[in-house]
């Protein structure tokens, strides 16, 4: 596999070239080896005449921020510096990605750049609470602490996703074989029984010719029909969760039913506690936490309602408790805790508080939504299933009932 790269040797000049290794990490103890400080690092692919294609395209996971987080954290905690630290990271990671940010991060440091630019270069990967965390603490001089609390706090999320996820892949599951099953009775079974009725000379009930009806269409389009869900459901996905207008479609609907609006709002306010909290305790001013964390929040509602406090109400002479006041998106309970706390001189730990507080509403809700749908599933595939078992079992009963 052939690469390139380019990089610095010890008297300050750019060299380019091209080298032959089986994996970026070979190239890299090469270029060690030269006395060379990599800048970038490129695979050639040979199609059509030669196309370069970046090596880092795989973005950074969340496991991956946990582990460097918490790393440097503990590095600089013992004593050891940022780069001595980045630099053990490099040599030991084999997360080609997360080599090539940290690569990029000590790049950055050689060149007198703070230690956020980096983070705030890729915010499709870092939130804005994540940058503005790293660069309070590098401003303070916290910086270990305020690493640690970031490691908190994202193995918090990673935990919560976790039970989420856990906790709805079986209706999924379930919904899923559900359709193709009934796709299986519609498309394959279901039109030779119809054949049997129709070359007979029988003519059954007028619902079971609508079966009979949709059954023979189906089995003549099957793959059209198959097709065509599959572009439905990656077309609908794409646009709820990939354009502005369609997360925002998607957030309306989604909070306007029942059990789940429920569910996705306290999500929201837990996120904002958590961030809230988190940008306070590195020591962020209130009104450029509030700015933060409105970004990053999630809801187009509490986003909204968080401008309107910062803006209208703090900035303009109010207290915190009275610009929250005036928002009837934020529930009575944390409006009048965030009051308290704020004459108590303590905000950010009553917002830590009530961020655990609705984690586990989150957990005990999701879990309440879940042993509702699994049985109203059920039943929806169970009455699909009879009404089809009905269009036959009718039909025969009758043809059975002229002898």
């Amino acid at each position: 596999m052939k690469f390139h790269y380019i990089a610095i040797n010890a008297s300050g000049r750019t060299i380019e070239g091209n080298y032959e290794a089986d994996n970026s990490l070979d190239v890299l103890k090469y270029l060690t080896s030269q006395g060379l400080k990599p800048l970038s690092l490129k695979i050639l692919k040979e199609v059509e005449g030669g196309v370069v294609f970046r090596i880092f395209k795989k973005s950074v996971s969340l496991s991956d921020k946990i582990f460097l987080t918490k790393y440097l954290s503990l590095m600089l905690k013992i004593g050891t510096d940022l780069f001595k630290a980045i630099d053990i990271l490099i040599a030991d990671f084999d997360n080609q990605s997360l080599k090539a940010l940290l690569i990029e991060i000590r790049l950055g440091l050689e060149k007198g750049q703070p230690f956020y630019n980096v983070f705030a270069k890729h915010p499709n990967i870092f939130s804005p609470v994540f940058v503005n965390l790293i660069k309070a603490g590098e401003a303070s001089g916290n910086l270990e602490n305020v690493l640690e609390q970031l490691s908190i706090s994202l193995q918090r999320d990673q935990d919560l996703k976790n039970k989420i996820k856990a906790a709805i892949t079986y209706p999924i599951i379930l919904a899923i074989v559900s359709i193709f099953v009934l796709i299986f009775l519609i498309s394959f079974a279901l039109p030779k029984i119809a054949n049997v009725f129709n070359s007979g000379g029988f003519e059954p009930p007028a619902f079971s010719k609508f079966v009979f009806s949709i059954s023979l269409f189906a089995g003549d389009y099957v793959w059209f029909i198959v097709g065509l869900f599959i572009l439905i459901i990656f077309a609908g996905w794409f646009f709820a969760a990939k354009t502005l207008a369609g997360k925002k479609i998607f957030y309306r609907f989604i909070t306007k039913l029942p059990a789940v609006g429920a569910v996705f709002k306290k999500i929201a306010l837990q996120r904002f506690v958590s961030m809230l909290s988190a940008l306070l305790s590195a020591g962020m001013p209130i009104l450029n936490s509030l700015e933060i964390t409105a970004d990053a929040v999630g809801s187009e509602e509490i986003k909204s309602a968080l401008f309107r406090i910062s803006r209208e109400g703090i900035s303009k002479g109010m207290t915190i408790g009275e610009a929250f006041r005036r928002e009837p998106v934020f529930p009575r309970m944390v409006v009048n805790l965030m009051a308290i706390s704020e004459k108590a001189g303590h905000i950010e730990s009553m917002l830590s508080t009530m961020g655990d507080f609705y984690e586990s509403e989150i957990e005990s809700s999701i879990k309440g939504l879940v042993s509702f749908l699994e049985p109203v599933l059920l039943m929806v595939i169970g009455l699909v299933i009879a009404f089809i078992a009905l269009s036959i079992i009718v039909p025969i009963y009758q043809l059975v009932g002229q002898f």
